[in-house]
């Protein structure tokens, strides 16, 4: 039956190829047929092989990962935000390199085999010269948006895939990375994929924008729209420049929005495109932005614009940073809330004495931003801080990306070797996320690495490190312990104090939070909230904590007309929620351990939006036991 398959399917692009009609099906869209066409006559693939995808030694898949570090670091958390948006169930969210080689995937785990069977890989090369037509490889070549459903790929392995698929440029208008959704179902129609291919698209605009703003983080960088509510969303202008005003790149939209070609455009003085003298220009810079303001191109064409301009010298000393005092204003994290103020404070101060921390709290309860705060207030603000997510990273690959390795110390290694997190890591700061999922194998170097100050890269000799630890987790560390999945003298070697994030539906601050986080996304905007859809927002149990509300907000300053957020623009989840699951002030019942285990399953549930697989993993125990503790309490959706 699967080889009737293929020979239909190959049978199909032969036809195709040699030009006979086909007024229906996959070949009647013409960069389908020029694809198919390409793989026969460029490629010489053959449509009805089932050879396994080609993949990357485990030294170059290193070092692709390593030249895309800061692209990998930008598009994590708005993979995972596009993989929950799709409701995760059935999807992969794939980022590859410019050669079509998947460097990071984000699906339910229970899925992962699922998508490894199809060759959805870590480090597969999807280019179209290796498995013929598909989202990644035809996105590469065609340098678009789109999407190749199940009998438009090439090969017959491939068709009961669906991949939706968008480019990502760097800031000098050249291919950096691709963002593809792909599929696995049956029940997928080519139809349903609009939707999915507007977010893949709108996902891989933001991932271009925040990479050319990181990019340029020392020049001088113009944004601007048409609209002046346009400034700080994905379609704006982009245009960076040097000290002394010579255009250093500009991204595509500032390109149609000006009309002018890239080439016509770099190393241009800026005042050739814009009517206002350099010195003008420059006198409205501002390190924060916060409103825009009218600029006349030279061909007369009115635009709303900011200027974001780093300070090029400090004439006066910088006094170091209070202990506190200095906190509440930390870029990228509000301590409003009283406890979580008092915590760090004491984090901080352990913090400087060398004393590890542990924060435990929900995923996407700011972990990460809390530590990055305690840092930047800390002495050693001036150094690095490097992030590792154990979660995110393949088993294969973490031990490398820690401690790094020595040059030619296994095959696909390159010469020079590569620096690990650890010495990267030196004289600041290593945040190690989900620490809990951390293998028990890297568990054993990574204590000895914090007994003796020294690292040793794989296939090199000992480097002593100078490196202060912060460690995170959404899991009881302590039940590992007991299962043994976790070393018990690495948990207090890492446990120095430990600090325990509320979930945003337990903290006081969740206004001040709102205000804060919607700034943020507003990007200088002046946007505003109706009192009801307010009130819509701060009642909602928010089971993605912090980043399940600053996207709510992305999207709703995005959208909103005018300036201001109504009730009937608030999305479904929230306008239908049920009220907060936890109410600390809950009076006591006659039944206090069935009450408890009813609050454990609304939590849960709140938390892995009733995805039922996903919160028995969570709780620890089967469906089957899940479902029938649902039927005891009366439990419905």
């Amino acid at each position: 039956m699967h080889d009737n398959h293929l020979s239909r399917h190959a049978q199909q692009v032969l036809t195709v190829t040699q030009g006979k009609s086909h007024l229906h099906g996959p070949g009647s869209d013409p960069s389908i047929a020029r694809s198919w066409l390409r793989c026969l006559e460029d490629y010489h693939l053959d449509p009805s092989l089932t050879m396994a995808p080609t993949v990357l030694e485990h030294g170059r898949l290193l070092e692709s990962r390593e030249r895309l570090q800061q692209v990998l670091h930008i598009a994590g958390n708005e993979m995972s935000s596009l993989h929950q948006q799709l409701s995760g169930a059935g999807h992969a969210v794939l980022l590859t390199d410019a050669r079509g080689v998947i460097l990071n995937c984000v699906t339910a785990p229970t899925e992962r085999r699922i998508f490894e069977r199809a060759g959805l890989w870590l480090g597969a090369d999807w280019s179209e010269a290796c498995e013929g037509t598909n989202g990644i490889g035809t996105c590469l070549v065609e340098r678009q948006a789109l999407t190749i459903h199940q009998d438009e790929h090439f090969r017959g392995r491939h068709t009961g895939l669906t991949c939706s698929a968008s480019p990502v440029f760097d800031p000098h208008g050249d291919l950096l990375a691709v963002l593809d959704v792909s599929s696995a179902r049956h029940d997928v129609s080519r139809q349903s994929q609009f939707h999915t291919m507007a977010l893949v698209n709108l996902s891989a605009k933001m991932i271009e924008s925040c990479y050319f703003l990181r990019y340029f983080d020392n020049q001088w960088l113009l944004r601007f729209h048409l609209q002046a509510e346009s400034v700080g969303l994905f379609s704006e202008g982009l245009l960076a420049f040097d000290g002394e005003g010579r255009i250093c790149a500009v991204n595509q939209s500032a390109l149609n929005l000006l009309g002018h070609a890239r080439g016509a455009m770099l190393g241009q003085p800026v005042e050739a495109f814009f009517d206002c003298a350099l010195d003008e220009l420059l006198g409205r810079a501002s390190v924060s932005p916060s409103a825009s303001w009218p600029l006349r191109s030279r061909d007369g064409r009115g635009l709303f614009a900011v200027l974001r301009g780093q300070p090029r010298s400090f004439s006066t000393p910088v006094p170091p940073r209070p202990m506190l005092a200095e906190a509440a204003r930390l870029p990228g994290i509000c301590l409003g809330d009283e406890r979580l103020q008092a915590d760090f404070r004491k984090a901080l101060r352990v913090f400087e004495r060398d004393v590890p921390l542990l924060i435990h709290g929900e995923t996407g309860s700011g972990k990460e931003a809390f530590a990055k705060a305690v840092h930047q207030a800390s002495q050693r603000s001036e150094q690095a801080f490097v992030a590792l997510n154990c979660a995110a990273i393949p088993e294969s690959l973490i031990e490398s990306e820690l401690f790094g390795y020595r040059g030619g110390s296994f095959t696909g290694a390159r010469k020079e070797g590569m620096r690990g997190k650890l010495q990267q890591a030196d004289g600041g700061t290593l945040f190690l996320d989900e620490i809990g999922d951390m293998p028990l194998a890297l568990q054993t170097r990574l204590l000895r690495v914090l007994e003796d100050r020294q690292v040793v890269p794989i296939g090199g000799a000992p480097e002593a490190v100078n490196v202060r630890i912060i460690s995170a987790t959404h899991r009881d560390l302590l039940e590992r312990v007991r299962d043994g999945s976790f070393r018990e003298d690495l948990y207090y070697r890492l446990n120095g104090l430990e600090i325990a994030l509320p979930a945003l539906r337990e903290r006081s601050d969740r206004s001040q939070l709102l205000d804060y986080l919607l700034a943020q996304e507003a990007d200088g905007e002046t946007v505003l909230i109706d009192e009801p859809a307010r009130q819509a927002l701060l009642g909602f149990a928010w089971p993605g904590n912090v980043r399940q509300m600053r996207n709510v907000l992305r999207t709703l300053a995005a959208l909103c007309d005018g300036g201001r957020v109504g009730l009937e623009d608030l999305p479904a989840m929230v306008l239908h929620a049920r009220p907060a699951v936890i109410s600390p002030a809950q009076e006591p019942t006659e039944y206090p351990l069935e009450d408890a285990e009813r609050l454990a399953l609304l939590t849960a549930l709140e938390q892995q939006r009733w995805h039922m697989t996903h919160t028995a993993e969570q709780l620890g125990v089967s469906r089957n036991t899940l479902y029938r503790k649902l039927r005891k309490h009366g439990i419905a959706r």
